[in-house]
């Protein structure tokens, strides 16, 4: 198998732990990352000396802040080659952690973002704490939630779902919990203690030993107004209901969503419902490298990342510049067949 710094693997007691290392970026992935993972969790998975796998991000700042969209801007900017491979080995990986016939704990401290997710929320032990703040934000950057994302956000509990993608907005680790995203919550101070009590014995035990249960979550106390407004057939109704709505985070909501891409919105919005009617994780994943793949060739893609991450004026200029001007046929568009399809 490979070996980078930006990955560290070591076993213990018969616990493979895999430490995403790239701490002044908040551990973001990049090709070599992807890489290293998808060898190392499929020779892992064949190793009878492993017995689970456990996920953790290196520094202080979170597990991991999403790909390293600077580089995916760089390959749509070129011929988006770098970009459709990088997503073709990500979405497999996250398929096999999906499928991944060992015990799979993650660890999902502090910032949870993305790519983030997708290392993690597909796993069997997913943990989150009281710094972890998640999301699925790729609509502020002209992109579509992806990495399994779909298929998570659609099974979330009444809208909250296309609130969480349509806004990007962060949310709490018992957020992550009542979505769907996770399954136990563990203060960040007995995260260490966590680790060593997994790798000592029983992992069940060790969960038991230090989870507690979840502060009520802030998107569950709002559902009322969340499954009402985001009922809307397209996303300027579920806008226009927020604005009509006298809850002030209804506003609030409203007033987030209007500033993302039309396109991204839309095709969000596409992507979370037929996402609802897919049997499996996998099926999810084919839509999204579609939707992914589309992206790259599009303007808003671009735009979003050096509005965002490379000239950092925070202003971008969309293209459709309105939803109205948002054809069906635009969106239609981006669930295309690519060419070649993500296989597994």
């Amino acid at each position: 198998m490979r070996v980078t710094d930006e990955i560290l693997t070591r076993v213990d007691n018969g616990v493979g732990i895999l430490t995403l290392n790239r701490p002044k970026a908040i551990n973001s992935l990049n090709q070599t990352m992807v890489d290293v993972l998808a060898e190392t969790l499929a020779a892992w998975a064949d190793d009878d000396d492993i017995r689970a796998v456990l996920v953790e991000g290196a520094g202080e700042r979170g597990l991991c802040a999403g790909g390293d969209v600077v580089a995916l801007y760089h390959s749509a900017r070129a011929d988006g080659s770098a970009a459709r491979k990088f997503w073709f080995d990500e979405y497999r990986m996250n398929a096999l952690i999906g499928d991944y016939p060992k015990p799979y704990i993650a660890l999902m401290d502090g910032i949870v973002m993305g790519g983030g997710v997708g290392v993690a929320a597909h796993g069997s032990v997913r943990v989150v704490t009281d710094t972890t703040k998640m999301a699925m934000p790729e609509v502020g950057i002209g992109f579509i939630p992806d990495v399994g994302g779909t298929y998570l956000l659609s099974r979330a509990p009444g809208a909250l779902g296309l609130h969480a993608a349509l806004t990007g907005s962060p949310f709490s680790g018992a957020d992550a919990i009542a979505l769907g995203f996770a399954d136990h919550f563990v203060p960040h101070d007995k995260l260490a203690e966590l680790t060593a009590d997994i790798v000592a014995g029983d992992i069940d035990a060790a969960v038991a030993k230090h989870a507690v249960a979840p502060p009520a979550s802030d998107l569950v106390a709002q559902r009322h107004w969340i499954d009402d407004c985001f009922a809307g057939d397209t996303v300027s109704d579920i806008i226009a209901a927020l604005r009509g709505h006298d809850a002030g985070p209804a506003n609030d909501a409203a007033n987030v969503i209007a500033g993302r891409s039309p396109i991204a919105l839309s095709v969000t919005l596409e992507s979370v419902r037929r996402a609802k009617t897919l049997e499996s994780l996998r099926d999810a994943l084919v839509q999204e490298y579609r939707v992914s793949c589309a992206s790259a060739r599009s303007h808003d893609f671009v735009e979003g990342i050096r509005a965002q991450l490379v000239d950092k004026d925070r202003n971008p200029t969309w293209s459709p510049a309105s939803l109205g001007e948002v054809t069906r046929e635009d969106i239609e568009n981006y669930f295309a067949p690519a060419d070649p399809d993500l296989t597994f």
